[in-house]
C-alpha cells in the first residue's frame, strides 16, 4: 500500500515552485536591464545621421566656393597668379570685414570661424537647435606632392551634438585665376 501512495504523489513542491519563480525573475531583470539601454539609445542613428547632413551641407557649402589669390570682391581676382596681383589677398582663416557666413564669398573665408552654435542656415534661421558646427582649413599642397604648399586645402567640417561628434573632410584645389 505504501507504494500506491507514493506513487500517487506526483507533482512539484512549493519550495520548487519558488525556486522556479526566482530563477525567472532573475532572468527577466537581467533581459529588460539589457534592453533599456538600446530603448535609451534608439534615438542615437537619428542623431548621427543628423549630424552626417550638417557636415555634408557645410561641407559642400565651403568647397562650392571660389578658391583664387584674391578675395572674390577685388577686382583683379578673375586675373590674379598670385597674392602679390592682389588688393585684397585672401588668406586661411581670415574674412572681410563686416563678412558673416551668409555674406562668405571664398572658402579661405570658412577657416578660424569660431564653432557656430545652433547651426543656422545662412540666412541666420537655426536649423537645428543644439548642434554646434567647427570648420577648420589647412594649407596640404606640399602634403599631396603641389609646389606650392598653398595650392590646396583640407577642409574638416566637425558637427557636435551633447557628448558625439562627426567630422568630415574634403580638399579645394586652387584653379586661379579661374574660380
Amino acid at each position: 500500500m505504501s507504494t500506491k501512495i507514493a506513487a500517487a504523489q506526483r507533482g512539484i513542491t512549493l519550495i520548487e515552485q519558488i525556486v522556479f519563480i526566482v530563477i525567472v525573475t532573475v532572468g527577466v531583470i537581467a533581459l529588460v536591464s539589457t534592453l533599456n539601454p538600446m530603448i535609451l539609445a534608439s534615438a542615437d542613428p537619428m542623431r548621427t545621421k543628423q549630424m552626417v547632413a550638417l557636415a555634408e551641407g557645410l561641407l559642400n557649402e565651403i568647397l562650392h566656393q571660389p578658391f583664387t589669390w584674391c578675395d572674390p570682391d577685388d577686382a583683379n581676382a578673375a586675373t590674379a597668379q598670385s597674392y602679390a596681383d592682389c588688393t585684397m589677398p585672401q588668406n586661411t582663416g581670415t574674412h572681410g570685414a563686416g563678412e558673416v557666413r551668409g555674406t562668405y564669398d571664398n572658402v579661405d573665408d570658412y577657416g578660424g570661424n569660431p564653432a557656430m552654435q545652433n547651426v543656422a542656415d545662412v540666412t541666420g534661421n537655426y536649423i537645428m537647435p543644439g548642434y554646434t558646427a567647427t570648420v577648420a582649413i589647412a594649407r596640404v599642397g606640399a602634403t599631396l606632392g603641389l609646389a606650392d604648399n598653398s595650392a590646396a586645402l583640407s577642409v574638416t567640417v566637425t558637427v557636435a551634438f551633447g557628448t558625439e561628434n562627426f567630422a568630415l573632410t574634403g580638399y579645394r584645389f586652387r584653379y586661379a585665376p579661374r574660380y
